[in-house]
């Protein structure tokens, strides 16, 4: 049920903004603010990683959407989800 709910999910995002990339990290359970620019870089650097976190199952499309919003977003950012950092 878990499987026919994530590709539901996915198929849904196949014209994704940011918005909608910021709900798929929220579905993956990932917040951008909890880590640095380069731990989000070395994230998407790691099969173990990606499979940790289920980037893994995304298309080429959305893993190259989330990385870019995750980083974008990152606590040491210019735009950090997490207000007053």
């Amino acid at each position: 049920m878990k499987f026919i709910s994530l590709i539901f999910l996915f198929v849904s995002l196949a014209f994704a903004q940011e918005s909608d990339i910021a709900n798929l990290a929220k579905s993956l359970k990932l917040s951008a603010g909890t880590k640095a620019i380069v731990q989000w870089e070395r994230v998407f650097k790691s099969k173990r990683k990606m499979k940790r976190y289920k980037i893994d199952t995304l298309s080429e499309y959305h893993r190259v959407n989330l990385k870019e919003y995750l980083i974008n977003h990152a606590i040491d950012s210019d735009q950090p989800t997490i207000a007053g950092v």
